[in-house]
This record gives structure tokens, C-alpha cells and sequence, in this order.
């Protein structure tokens, strides 16, 4: 959860070295039993029958896992990356942390949970991981999501698409804010929990054994502290480290068009979202707004290093523009209208949605949604915040609310006002100096961007999840096996990769890293790229293969279920450094472990029906940032690298290729 007790998300003291945190302030969620009597429809999205955080105060706590199983899971996932020597060498660092040097931090780290029973362990320190680096927001951070198009291809004009995305937003919104947005829950096996029974049982237990209910029918609630910050949130730039600024009763938006800012109300002063016709107006007016491109686009600005940025910031607020940044970062959301016509062209509609050239973006709010010339729709996301459970949501409950149940329609545009008055133009005071860091951060982005990153994707449709499941193994384990094998085809090496993977399955969970680079993944790969099939058999290679997808499916539950090792030893490291009197272990200092932390492959994924397109950036200069998608019968990837250092297009080559290999292996007798 963000915490905004002051201008930093928690407050330190030191006690003989022991690290305590106050208590942060917790914000509450609007009495469900307030809205009960609601009539209107159109105002919420959902009506759970269980409160929006019933599970909250029973969830359980992220475990620290035992110092010597991350050591043993450290030296496990080094292996394959390492030579025999550095793997020595790795090997007695390990064996100091574990007999001398982590024991102490191990328990500085435990006193400090026990002391903070109302969160994780890792929660403070993610954020000021975040927060603290100085990278710009775009391709480093900021990922994409696309929707998939409207069956009906009249609700794909811009007009009736970008309406209707507004006011299911605002009913989402509006349902979260008044406790009744169903709460997030993993249905094992959903025909038998994902039913009123289930909700009934449930919700009739109190919050504090909600959850202990919940896993009676196999079904496990996540955390829901990071929803409210979908909302409201703007990352704001300050030197050294940025903050977040939050606004829980945000009733507008900003619509940006051609580099200008409009604030827009989407709920009027009684709480009630606007019309229909009110809300297309407003559009509509922006939609055919004559004024020409901005000529100083102060959403470049956001695409800038932070420190530079925060001093801009500082500049602009000196110039008297306090009013109109303050409407931008308590906005509920930025809506970007642009003028890309990218449908078909798959390359230019990834780039719009992963940085476009800045021109018509903020890319310090929450979220953005965008949407181009010819109604493709998407949402560009500020990390810091939170993670990919609470987004996901918002996009499904969005698109299934824009596809079965639109307030707007295309006959409805004949009825669309000239004259909306929910709308007003926002204007920046500039100067000289302004304008000249405006052109400046513009040109030095486009050539970041347009010259530096490469961008492309692989859709393979020979097989998919269903076919996994028939062959028995797992699809993530055949896709990250995929990106092993790829890698190893063009560089016969095992690098470091990262997968992401959720642990909201605890009170303020964030991520944990699943190492799918494995002993099993590189014996397999030597057996196809070394020898071949004609010194090693399809069905050989298919024990290797089921091997493979046995330990990764270990891995990801280990990782599930807190017991990572990634997110264990950064806080460790994070204990080191705040404690006086204690050397820097050996395990820190070991070549091995940065080696580790340089992550070529870095992949992540959000699969759902609901999801066209997804994708972020490399996050080494020498890597690929792999997001992929599991279908029924196919499989995708979006890969992006830097052209000075990697080729996304070479590498797409390489892993249809290993995609080819793994289905003959699949199909072997």
C-alpha cells in the first residue's frame, strides 16, 4: 500500500540498530452500507455481495524466508550462468553469509517485521526503490496494455469508443471508492467457489477469518491495498527521490490532444458520473478542437531524467503554474486522444502505446488511457504505485463493460452537443527558458526512442495452452524455456532472467522473482543445440523437457508462496546499508551477484482474453524486455532491446526457431 502520512511513505528511527517504522496513516474506503440503496445502474460497474476489502484484514503476512533456504536458492539459480571457478568462488561467499555474516541481519530484518505487523517487509523498501532511481518513466518503467478491438466495428469509432471507456472507467472508479468492487480472489477451481455459496459463507465471517474461509473452498483472496491508488495518483519528481500525491475524491480528468491539457469532469458536485451526451460532448469537442499541434508540449517534460525533471518542475512552479499542475496530479486519470492510425501495423502500435514521442503523454499519472486515430485503445502505467493484479483488474472489468453493456452508441452521435460545459482548457505560463528544455528533452527523446530501441513480436499459432496441458507440461515453463533456448541458439550461453511473479496472495505482497534460467533449461538446450536430433532423440529430449517444466513449476510455486530468494537478500542489503557498525558481506561484493541483478532477459506477463498486445522495455542496456501472452492455441511475444548493443528483430528469428523445436519435441511418441 502507498502510505502519505507525510511528503515520504514512511518515517524512520534507529534503535541500536534495529530499524522501526511508525504506523503509517491508512486510508479507508467509503462505507459500503452508503451506497446500498443506490438505484441507478449506471453508476457502478459491480454490486458485490462481499465488500471491496473483506479478505484485507486476514490475509497473511509475506513470509521471510529462512536464511539458508535463500542461500541454497542463490547458489541454485547462479549455477547456470556461472563458470566453474566463479561458481567456487560464489560458493564460499555464500557459505560466510550464511555461518557469519547474515545471521545479524537476518534478525535485524525479522525485529523489524514483527514490529511492523500492518505490512511486508519488502513493501517500504520496493518503494523506495522506485522512487529513488533516476531513470526516465518511459521504456524504463512504464508498461503497456492493449485492448482487443470491438466485434461491433462501429464501437471502435473514435467518438463511441473513447465515451463509453470514460464512463465504464468512472463506474469502476465509483464501485471501488464505495466498497462494492468485488474483491480480487484466485479461484482454484472455480465451479466451486466462484458462486454465490462461496460469497454468502464468506461474507458472513468477519474480516478478521475472512480469508482462513475463503481457503475451505480452495480459493485465495489478494491483496487489495494497491486498488485505491489506480485513482488520483501522480508520481511528482523531486530530487533524489520522487513522492506520490494522492487525491481520494478526484472527480476529474485530463484529456490531452495534440500536446494541449483539458480538465474534464466526469462526476458532478453530487457524485453522480455525467451523461451520456454530456461526457460525448465533451469529447467530441476535444476530438474536433481546430487548434494546431501545441508548440511547447509540456508533456515532454515527464519523459526527462528525474532530477531534471524535478528541477523543470521547480521552474514551472516558480512561473505561477501551481493551479494547473495541481489539476494534472489530482486528476483521476490522463486520457491521451491521438491521431495514429495503427490497426494494422502492429511495430507502430506498440511504440504508441510504450512511448510515442511524447508530445501528448504524462507518464507520471497512474495510469494513462490511449487511444488512437482509429479507435485502438490502451493503457500506458506508472510503476510505483503497484503492481499488475490491481491494473489487469481495471482493464478486464473495463473491457467487458465497454463490449456487453456500452451507455453509448453510434446512433447517439447525431445527438452530441456543440457546446459541453463540463470542459476547460489548460495553459502552462512559459518562458524562454522553458520552450528551449522542451525542444531540447524532445529531440534527445525522439532519438532515444526512434534510433536507439528496437521493437518486435512473434505470434507463433502452432500450439498454445491447450496443447500444453495435453502434453503435460507447463505453457510458462515452455515459454520461458522458449526464450532459453532462443538465447542459447544465438549466444550458445545461460544468462540472467528474470520472471516476474505476483505474491499478492499476502497483505501488501509486490513481486517475486522467478530465476527460469535452471540446470534443466540449459542441460536441454545443449542437447538440442549441441548434438541435435540425430545424436539425441525427440524422445529424450522430451524426459529433458517434462524436467524442465517439473522445476519451473516448483520455482513459480516457491515464489508464490514468498519463498524467493531475490527479495529476501535485497532486503538484507537494505538492512546493511541502514545500519551503522556492519561491513558489506562478501556475498554483496561478488561480481556473481551483480552478475545476477543484470538481467538480460527480463519477461513478464499478463495473459487474458481481454489483452491484444502487452510490452515494456529492456531493463539493462544489453537486454530484452519479453512480454508474452498464453492463449488457448497460440502464443506471443513483444520483445524490445536497444540497436547498439541488441537486435529484437535477429532475436525474434532465433526464438521462433526454439518455439519450432520445443512443438516437434511436444509431438514426439
Amino acid at each position: 500500500m502507498i502510505f502519505l502520512k507525510t511528503s515520504t511513505h514512511f518515517n524512520t528511527i534507529k534503535t541500536h540498530g534495529t530499524i522501526k517504522r511508525f504506523k503509517p496513516v491508512i486510508y479507508t474506503i467509503t462505507n459500503r452500507s452508503k451506497t446500498t440503496n443506490e438505484a441507478n445502474k449506471y453508476e457502478y460497474i459491480q454490486r458485490s455481495k462481499l465488500p471491496t476489502m473483506h479478505f484485507q484484514d486476514s490475509l497473511p503476512r509475506l513470509p521471510i524466508p529462512k536464511l539458508e533456504d535463500s542461500c541454497r536458492r542463490y547458489l541454485k539459480a547462479q549455477q547456470p550462468i556461472l563458470t566453474a571457478k566463479e561458481f567456487k568462488e560464489t560458493s564460499t561467499c555464500v557459505l560466510k553469509f550464511l555461518s557469519d555474516e547474515g545471521p545479524p541481519l537476518q534478525k535485524l530484518l525479522l525485529e523489524d517485521d514483527k514490529y511492523n505487523k500492518h505490512t511486508s517487509y519488502i513493501s517500504g523498501y520496493w518503494f523506495d526503490m522506485y522512487l529513488r532511481d533516476r531513470k526516465p518513466l518511459p521504456v524504463n518503467y512504464n508498461p503497456l496494455l492493449v485492448f482487443v478491438q470491438e466485434q461491433d466495428l462501429r464501437y471502435n469509432k473514435p467518438l463511441v469508443k473513447a465515451t463509453n471507456l470514460l464512463i465504464s472507467s468512472a463506474r469502476f472508479m465509483k464501485s471501488l471508492r464505495a466498497g462494492i468492487l468485488e474483491p480480487e480472489v484466485f479461484h482454484l477451481d472455480p465451479k466451486k467457489s466462484d458462486t454465490d455459496f462461496f460469497r454468502t459463507v464468506t461474507g458472513l465471517l468477519p474480516s478478521k477469518i475472512a480469508t482462513y474461509g475463503a481457503y475451505l473452498f480452495k480459493a485465495y483472496p489478494l491483496d487489495m491495498s494497491q486498488f485505491p491508488y489506480l485513482f488520483g495518483t501522480t508520481r511528482i519528481p523531486l530530487p533524489t527521490k520522487d513522492d506520490l500525491s494522492h487525491d481520494l475524491s478526484s472527480k476529474h480528468i485530463i484529456i490531452m490532444r495534440k500536446g494541449h491539457f483539458y480538465s474534464m469532469d466526469i462526476i458532478d458536485s453530487s457524485g453522480k458520473i455525467l451523461p451520456p451526451l454530456e461526457i460525448a460532448s465533451c469529447v467530441n469537442y476535444i476530438l474536433n478542437d481546430p487548434r494546431p499541434p501545441n508548440d511547447c508540449p509540456v508533456g515532454v517534460l515527464t519523459t526527462a531524467h528525474r532530477d531534471q525533471w524535478a528541477k523543470i518542475r521547480g521552474h514551472l512552479l516558480a512561473l505561477g503554474n501551481e493551479g494547473v499542475l495541481h489539476k494534472i496530479d489530482s486528476a483521476a486519470f490522463v486520457f491521451a486522444l491521438d491521431d495514429d492510425h495503427v490497426e494494422d501495423d502492429y511495430i507502430k502500435l506498440m511504440r504508441l502505446f510504450l512511448h510515442a514521442d511524447g508530445t501528448n503523454r504524462w507518464f507520471d499519472k497512474s495510469f494513462s488511457l490511449i487511444m488512437s486515430g482509429d479507435g485502438v485503445a490502451g493503457i500506458n502505467f506508472e510503476h510505483s504505485w503497484g503492481d499488475g493484479v490491481a491494473v489487469l483488474r481495471y482493464f478486464k472489468n473495463l473491457k467487458h463493460d465497454i463490449s456487453n453493456n456500452p451507455h453509448f452508441h453510434p446512433e447517439d452521435e447525431a445527438s452530441v452537443s456543440s457546446s459541453p460545459t463540463s470542459i476547460r482548457k489548460l495553459d502552462f505560463k512559459l518562458d524562454d527558458k522553458i520552450k528551449g528544455i522542451v525542444q531540447c528533452n524532445f529531440n534527445e527523446y525522439k532519438s532515444w526512442t526512434q534510433d536507439r530501441l528496437t521493437i518486435d513480436y512473434l505470434i507463433f499459432e502452432e500450439f498454445g495452452k491447450e496443447e500444453c496441458k495435453k502434453f503435460k507440461v507447463s505453457p510458462d515453463a515452455v515459454m520461458q524455456l522458449a526464450f532459453q533456448l532462443a538465447l542459447y541458439k544465438k549466444e550458445k550461453r545461460a544468462v540472467a532472467t528474470y520472471e516476474s511473479c505476483s505474491t499478492s496472495a499476502f497483505k501488501h505482497g509486490r513481486t517475486e522473482t522467478v530465476r527460469s534460467c535452471t540446470n534443466e533449461t540449459i542441460a536441454l538446450c545443449k542437447a538440442i543445440v549441441e548434438h541435435g536430433a540425430s545424436s539425441v532423440g525427440d524422445d529424450e529430449l522430451k524426459k529433458l523437457m517434462l524436467e524442465c517444466s517439473k522445476a519451473h513449476n516448483n520455482l513459480v510455486k516457491e515464489a508464490a508462496m514468498g519463498q524467493g530468494f531475490d527479495r529476501h537478500l535485497f532486503a538484507l542489503r537494505k538492512i546493511f546499508e541502514e545500519s551503522e557498525g556492519i561491513r558489506m558481506p562478501l556475498l554483496f561484493k561478488d561480481p556473481a551477484y551483480e552478475k545476477l541483478n543484470h538481467n538480460i532477459l527480463s519477461t513478464s506477463t499478463l495473459s487474458s482474453p481481454e489483452v491484444m498486445a502487452g510490452g515494456f522495455g529492456p531493463v539493462v542496456e544489453d537486454g530484452y524486455g519479453i512480454g508474452y501472452m498464453i492463449q488457448d492455441h497460440k502464443l506471443g511475444s513483444v520483445v524490445t532491446s536497444y540497436r547498439d548493443h541488441r537486435d529484437a528483430s535477429e532475436y525474434i528469428k532465433y526464438l521462433k526457431s526454439a518455439f519450432e523445436d520445443i512443438h516437434r519435441i511436444l509431438k514426439s511418441k
